[in-house]
């Protein structure tokens, strides 16, 4: 038997947008200005291992969003790893999918980025978190954090981590952002000139006296 059609809470338009008008409002009450920086991925992206050393963000869109972490950061925060100290702070902060799609932001990307619609925020765009002016890396979007109130999803939960900087090219026209990649690109870039030597073929020919594989002889001379 189908439901009652005079008392279905789950198809009421005016209600679903009642509900997107009272987030937006409460999120722009208790909320914070960030920037999402849409990543634009080059022509040489690894499909396979998911890695582009070439990814770019030449675009800054404010958007107000909410911090979901109200006694600091998660994670595993600050710790010595075999590559020295290593900070993974995450974050999750939430915004309203209305708001989003108002920033209709497939339309104003540009020439030559891919022409895919941007129907929400992406893994691995980034967030600018005005507080300690840092980027962090969306790594997964949950849309359903709020479930179905009145039929409707109102908001995306992005559940960020602490960006780490591979020589991306950030360039969004904004200062305080672009100077992150400022600050931390390579100083220095090392080529060789002049006649040079291929220690490979040297070391090669050193073992070749030294090292001889038989049946009789497995380890060399050693």
């Amino acid at each position: 038997m189908p439901t009652n059609i005079y008392t279905n809470n789950y198809k009421n338009t005016s209600e679903q947008n009642l509900i997107h008008d009272l987030l937006i409002e409460s999120i722009k009450f208790y909320g914070m200005d960030m920037y999402w920086l849409p990543r634009r991925s080059s022509a040489t992206a690894d499909q396979l291992f998911g890695e582009d050393s070439l990814a770019s963000f030449e675009q800054a869109f404010l958007l107000e969003m909410y911090i979901k972490n109200v006694e600091g950061f998660e994670g595993e925060g600050e710790f010595l790893s075999k590559f020295g100290l290593e900070i993974r702070d995450q974050a999750v902060f939430t915004v309203s999918i209305k708001r989003f799609e108002q920033i209709d932001a497939h339309r104003v990307l540009p020439s030559g980025a891919s022409t895919t619609p941007f129907v929400r925020p992406r893994e691995g765009d980034l967030i600018y978190f005005p507080l300690n002016g840092k980027l962090f890396e969306i790594k997964f979007v949950e849309h359903e954090s709020i479930f179905y109130t009145a039929g409707t999803l109102p908001v995306y939960d992005l559940r960020c981590e602490l960006f780490v900087y591979d020589n991306q090219t950030i360039s969004t026209g904004i200062e305080e952002i672009d100077l992150i990649a400022t600050k931390y690109k390579a100083a220095t870039t090392l080529v060789g000139t002049g006649s040079t030597t291929v220690d490979n073929d040297m070391i090669e020919e050193e073992a070749n006296t030294i090292l001889d594989f038989s049946e009789t002889n497995p380890f060399g001379n050693f």
